[in-house]
């Protein structure tokens, strides 16, 4: 893709939304990290519907630690793997406590280390906590990346270098959130609603869905 259609597009996203943010619901950077934790392979809702009953119960690590992985279940049941994910959030907040003093390492390898955190995880948590100008990659920008051009590769990982590499740091900071929002309303993955799309033609997507006759 040429450098001045990649600018293009994203001056066209930053104009739609000048201040993009998450979707998650959350008040400190602990919140931030337990409600991404939870949000692998479910949905915000889902984990917004959770965490609004945990977290005015439990929002620090110490006070989640004390509930235990029994004690957390009952609260997160609307999320995915929640079994798995109870267990990997009190081992998060003991080794929270254990090893940062109950503080949000702002450091890549010690976040990664810490129990069900991978690197989009890490990403988002640089980001949008340290101000690093980090790109977390999900399913949603894995596809906007490869439909539109901007990023093409086969894993999440060589998307992300892609992505870094290439976005002009002046909408790098942003770029998560504008590309995953575009693939969560517009870019979908089983119909893509190219009509509408506010950047359908600097896309270089070959199969663009038609317009509905009127």
């Amino acid at each position: 893709m040429h450098a001045a259609t990649r600018r293009a597009i994203f001056r066209r996203l930053r104009a739609a939304n000048p201040a993009p943010t998450t979707e998650l619901k959350f008040d400190s950077p602990f919140e931030l990290l337990v409600a991404v934790m939870l949000s692998a392979h479910t949905t915000d809702k889902s984990v917004n519907a959770a965490t609004r009953v945990l977290f005015p119960l439990a929002n620090t690590p110490a006070a989640i630690a004390a509930l235990d992985v029994g004690g957390v279940k009952p609260y997160i049941k609307s999320v995915g793997l929640y079994n798995t994910k109870a267990l990997n959030l009190v081992r998060l907040c003991q080794q929270l406590l254990e090893r940062h003093g109950g503080e949000v390492p702002a450091d890549r390898a010690a976040l990664e280390a810490l129990p069900g955190v991978g690197r989009k995880t890490a990403s988002i948590i640089l980001n949008m906590v340290f101000g690093e100008a980090e790109i977390a990659v999900d399913t949603h920008i894995f596809r906007v990346a490869n439909r539109t051009g901007l990023a093409p590769g086969k894993t999440p990982r060589e998307v992300e270098t892609g992505l870094v590499e290439t976005t002009p740091a002046e909408f790098r900071k942003d770029a998560h959130h504008w590309l995953l929002l575009h693939g969560r309303y517009v870019c979908v993955a089983r119909t893509p609603q190219c009509p509408k799309c506010i950047i359908r033609d600097l896309c270089e997507y070959p199969r663009k869905t038609p317009a509905r006759a009127r």
